[in-house]
């Protein structure tokens, strides 16, 4: 049986979950991923993923598009390297690229999560790359933990001092209610305030996306503390590092793929909870502010399959004119390079967004050009 493609070209449409050729007539290798548009043309970047593995044996890849629709392959704009040691090795794990375009410096700025060859998930690193051009190459500059030695913005200074009491000792057995409470109290970011087992100073950084506001300053918004809680990170003015501003965001409540939007002045964020490679049922936040406080409302998703984001895990969300498309990655373990992507749009229903499952939807039909 023939295997529809995820757009048509006769009417410009496209099919969530199904294959999505580029100009070559090849599947989009572009996973966990983001968009930008940059002079009116939209670049896709996201992870190569290859047959049989998961681990970068790539880097990651780069397509441009006019329409949404029709996508072509720019190549890899950040390759790995095959020099022993070396943070982008082949065949380490680099996770969910999102790239932003500075105004001041020129310059684009990539930053992904990292894990180093041959260490699993435990190094949970950011890294950051640079380029002159959309598409790359871009230059790796380094990887590392966030904030080293430095408490959260909205942690007070009695909640500061109270968590610097806390005893990893006392908590050896994890998922009781007094473990629970230490987490949301601070244990974890107590633990990796400083260097230990090995592991350079600094929080955790793993699921993460980039967010530039409308003054311009951006942040990256990262899963930390074991995946346990969700960090909002300020970086400095050219993109490149941290300020050291950061905050937490639901402690405790076992948060990743963080994808955020703006509407009228409020924050939304689109989260999933922490199931591995099996879908979930998608989580929402708002903000009046980037920094918080932030509210947690119902799964956003709408239709057969809401219960599980239609077999899919958030990714990002793109703004395009008014309106925004919701990106999710229907992530197949055993055969990672067919892993699908589930692109919706975002409607507003009594003042909150819904993503309503479409079979296929017209990108123009939604004013997104």
């Amino acid at each position: 049986m023939a295997v529809l493609p995820c757009f048509s070209v006769g009417n410009m449409t496209i099919r969530p979950g199904q294959i999505w050729k580029d100009n070559r007539g090849i599947h989009i290798n572009a996973h966990g991923g983001g968009v930008i548009n940059h002079n009116g043309t939209y670049y896709w970047y996201g992870e190569h993923k290859a047959d049989t593995t998961s681990s970068a044996m790539v880097g990651v890849t780069c397509y441009s598009s006019k329409n949404l629709v029709d996508w072509v392959y720019e190549g890899v704009a950040l390759p790995v390297v095959d020099e022993e040691g070396h943070d982008i090795e082949r065949g380490c794990i680099l996770e969910r690229p999102k790239v932003i375009y500075n105004k001041v410096t020129g310059r684009f700025v990539m930053w992904f999560h990292l894990e180093l060859k041959g260490r699993g998930y435990a190094e949970a690193r950011y890294g950051v790359a640079v380029s002159d051009t959309p598409v790359g190459p871009f230059k790796f500059l380094r990887s590392g933990r966030v904030n080293p030695g430095l408490w959260p913005s909205d942690m007070s200074q009695a909640s500061r001092a109270a968590a610097d009491t806390l005893d990893a000792g006392n908590y050896k057995e994890w998922w009781t209610p007094a473990w629970r409470e230490a987490i949301v109290n601070g244990l974890f970011l107590k633990r990796d305030m400083h260097a230990h087992d090995g592991h350079p100073a600094g929080q955790m950084a793993r699921d993460m996306t980039l967010y530039v506001d409308s003054d311009d300053c951006a942040y990256h918004i990262y899963s930390s503390e074991d995946n346990l809680t969700l960090h909002v990170a300020e970086l400095t003015a050219d993109y490149t590092a941290h300020t050291g501003r950061y905050v937490r965001v639901a402690p405790g409540g076992m948060n990743e793929a963080p994808a955020i939007f703006r509407k009228d002045g409020k924050y939304w964020m689109i989260t999933s909870g922490c199931t591995g490679w099996e879908p979930n049922e998608a989580r929402m936040f708002s903000a009046d502010n980037i920094l918080g406080p932030w509210t947690q409302h119902p799964n956003p998703c709408v239709g057969p399959g809401a219960g599980k984001t239609f077999g899919g895990q958030s990714t990002y969300v793109l703004p395009v004119g008014d309106g925004f498309v919701f990106m999710a990655d229907i992530w197949r373990p055993g055969h990672p390079s067919d892993a699908r992507y589930v692109w919706l749009p975002i409607e507003f229903e009594h003042g909150l967004p819904v993503v309503r499952w479409r079979d296929e939807w017209t990108p123009v039909e939604y004013g997104f050009k």
